[in-house]
């Protein structure tokens, strides 16, 4: 498909967005959202994104309502447990709801964080998993299940660290590493690129060059919590910072204009500031569009 950007540059779109499950920009469905958005439902999002557990086998009129949203807009889904790199048995139970949920809703990928959340229990915090060889063999064993479970491949999240456990293997080593071993994809979390940087003193250009191009299905950015000069948490609560836009705006460059999802988890501003960074996201796409059309 051929379109027009804003400066009458012709963009073919379908060579944009191949290897891209949605296009554009998406926002975070939460529920403190549902009733506004339901009441101006917003044309600048393209598409949404829950998280699974969430929403697996919610009836009534809270599931009447995701239908709605299921209905209007293209969806993906980001897990918060399946605990991917747990020394625990693999949730396969999860799995197959997970499966089952997807069918139903006719969701167009699945992504977790590479981390793990349980052991003898929900431990409820994205705990880091040790930068090791065997753990990148461990993982990626796990991944493959979980694949063929779903009977199709899935997407792991760079997650946002405060405290490695082993640092044997390099961030971005341990990353590409797992997403080799296993044959996955990567779902690119530019927020935690900029946290971690801060909380462990790396290059974000560095480690955002190293992430494997063909493996990427989407982007997140996000908002974080200025804790000290040298401590950043991950919070999903606050607009997203001046360093995380030009970040994304540098993945652009690079990687070209990857469909991005705003995450928001509390701290709700009106809806419309929400659609503002919406809007940010797609403004930044078009320029990379127009600046990829006029070196094409």
């Amino acid at each position: 498909m051929l379109v027009f950007s804003g400066n009458s540059q012709v963009v073919d779109m379908d060579k944009t967005n191949r290897q891209y499950p949605v296009h554009g920009a998406g926002l975070g469905l939460r529920r403190a959202l549902l009733n506004s958005l339901m009441e101006n439902p917003p044309s600048e999002v393209d598409f949404m994104e829950v998280a699974p557990e969430n929403w697996i086998q919610v009836g009534g009129i809270l599931g009447k309502k995701f239908r709605w949203f299921t209905e209007r807009y293209p969806f993906v889904i980001h897990g918060l447990s399946l605990s991917i790199g747990s020394p625990a048995p693999l949730n396969e139970k999860l799995v197959y709801d997970i499966k089952d949920f997807m069918q139903e809703h006719d969701i167009r990928m699945y992504s977790e964080h590479l981390s793990y959340t349980s052991d003898d229990g929900q431990l409820y915090d994205l705990m880091p998993i040790p930068f090791t060889e065997d753990a990148v063999k461990w993982v990626a064993d796990r991944v493959r299940r979980v694949q063929d479970i779903l009977e199709q491949r899935i997407a792991l999240e760079n997650v946002s660290f405060y405290a490695p456990t082993d640092a044997t293997l390099g961030e971005a080593e341990f990353v590409n590493a797992v997403l080799e071993e296993a044959d996955c994809d990567l779902m690119l979390d530019i927020n935690n690129i900029v946290v971690n940087s801060i909380n462990h003193g790396y290059d974000t250009h560095e480690f955002l060059y190293k992430m494997p191009a063909e493996r990427i299905r989407y982007f997140h950015i996000a908002g974080h919590h200025v804790e000290a000069e040298d401590l950043r948490v991950d919070t999903h609560g606050a607009s997203v910072d001046d360093q995380s836009w030009s970040l994304l705006k540098d993945a652009y460059a690079h990687f070209g204009p990857v469909p991005t999802l705003l995450e928001r988890d509390f701290n709700f501003p009106p809806l419309e500031e929400l659609l503002d960074e919406v809007r940010q996201v797609k403004s930044l796409q078009n320029e990379s569009l127009r600046k990829e059309a006029s070196h094409g």
